[in-house]
């Protein structure tokens, strides 16, 4: 009995470890757009962009305070071991005749006054309100403006290049998973060979060479699967790291192959000047230099305010207790005016460089726009002759299976088949990912979402 419920035991144990290991290894399914909105919603690049989008807008939040009033509160203890006199000497006033004999001199003597106390406190409140500066602060604000915008075109771009980041790591993962198929039937149809050549050798119709041949060809498609398994792994790898999976193994579903109408280069140029996240951003650094040269101008006007203030103390004599008061501030660095003629040329500068930015992006969203074109057709053309190719080596494997079940042909000419097929299919597939890919890198040039 004891025994019997040692095995049940053990067998319990088993079966839940052989559960629990076959849920470590359970598969993922995953499409190509919930791969993209897995990336977009986990990864840590964008959610830095989207971070330094909140820091900039926080930033002009801080900067809209300086246009309202700035209020300084202070408040002063202090003790003096020394305090300040007012002595009058005898006589200062001069003297007062009594009587024809007697002159009293003012003061009659010497007189000190204490003009303070040992223990003095203070504290006031001062408001200041900018005047000539508002139009700089404006400014100032406007290139924040153009920060938070320039941080969202980041956003963008970075959101857009993980887009394609995955499309790429998910098209060569089938393509790659295509090719595993070829290289399997090519392995399956060499170790066939090579069986057949063993029962050659037995029977001495064949020499050793030619099995030495097929050893290696064997190798060969051995060697060949190893590094499609590993350039399977590596894309999952890096897959995994962009959308934050966290599956042992992802199951790829299929991708939508059809081919889509794309309008002319020239309607794509148009919409991209319009569009384009690299050229929304060189126009944003034009408008910031130019908004830099507009805060240097402003720089040149003197600084004048209205101040207002209260300030109240006591331990000192020569000053009221209550001390309200209002007035207008004037402030001008002449030195400044000197300094900032050659900020004024930098951000001159800036602006044109900024100018040839624009320029040069744009001539580089044209040439990529035509070169997106050129793999469209090219892989329109590829796709014709490849689909081509598959009708028929997929008539012609019919015709050897038929030849199979009449006794006409051996397996091998299957599995030739069968390898030829399925590298017609890998170019096929291929060649519809590179037009799914060139359309992608199209959308993403002239803006589209």
């Amino acid at each position: 009995m004891k025994s019997n419920s040692l095995k049940n035991n053990i067998a319990i144990l088993l079966l839940v470890m052989a559960t629990t290991l076959a849920h470590a290894q359970q598969s993922e399914p995953l499409s190509l757009q919930k791969a993209v909105d897995l990336a977009l919603q986990n990864n840590r690049s964008l959610t830095i962009k989207k971070l330094q989008v909140a820091e900039k807008r926080a930033k002009v939040r801080e900067d809209e305070t300086r246009k309202y009033p700035s209020v300084t509160v202070n408040s002063t203890y202090q003790y003096n071991v020394n305090l300040g006199q007012l002595v009058i000497p005898q006589g200062s006033f001069g003297a007062l005749p009594v009587n024809q004999t007697t002159v009293v001199p003012l003061p009659n003597e010497a007189k000190t006054f204490n003009l303070g106390q040992h223990n003095t406190f203070n504290a006031g409140a001062t408001a200041y309100q900018p005047l000539t500066q508002l139009g700089k602060i404006k400014t100032g604000l406007a290139i924040d403006q153009t920060d938070v915008q320039i941080s969202e075109q980041e956003q963008v771009k970075v959101a857009l290049q993980i887009r394609q980041g995955v499309e790429r790591l998910y098209y060569g993962m089938l393509i790659t998973q295509k090719q595993k198929e070829e290289a399997t039937a090519k392995l399956e149809l060499a170790k066939l060979k090579l069986y057949d050549v063993e029962s050659a050798l037995l029977s001495g119709k064949t020499i050793d060479a030619s099995k030495a041949g097929l050893q290696a060809s064997i190798a060969d498609e051995e060697q060949n699967l190893l590094k499609l398994n590993i350039q399977i792994e590596d894309y999952t790898a890096d897959l995994k790291h962009l959308t934050g999976l966290t599956a042992d193994q992802v199951t790829l579903e299929g991708v939508d192959l059809t081919t889509l109408p794309t309008a002319n280069p020239e309607e794509a140029k148009a919409t991209a000047s319009k569009n384009n996240v690299d050229l929304k951003l060189a126009t944003l650094g034009r408008d910031k230099a130019e908004l830099a040269i507009k805060a240097a101008q402003q720089s040149y006007r003197p600084d004048v305010g209205l101040v207002a203030g209260y300030t109240y103390q006591v331990g000192n004599l020569l000053f009221p207790t209550h001390n309200p008061f209002a007035g207008v501030n004037f402030k001008w660095n002449i030195q400044d005016l000197f300094a900032n003629k050659q900020v004024l040329n930098q951000r001159n500068f800036l602006r044109q460089q900024a100018q040839e930015n624009i320029a040069n992006t744009q001539e580089q969203v044209n040439n990529d726009i035509e070169k997106a074109y050129r793999k469209i057709n090219q892989a329109t053309a590829l796709i014709n002759v490849a689909q081509r190719a598959v009708q028929y080596r997929t008539e012609e494997l019919k015709v050897q299976n038929d030849r199979k079940a009449a006794g006409l042909n051996l397996q091998a000419d299957i599995l030739t088949t069968q390898s030829q097929l399925a590298k017609a299919q890998a170019d096929l597939l291929a060649a519809q990912l590179n037009y799914r890919l060139a359309q992608s890198e199209l959308k993403i040039l002239t803006g589209e979402r």
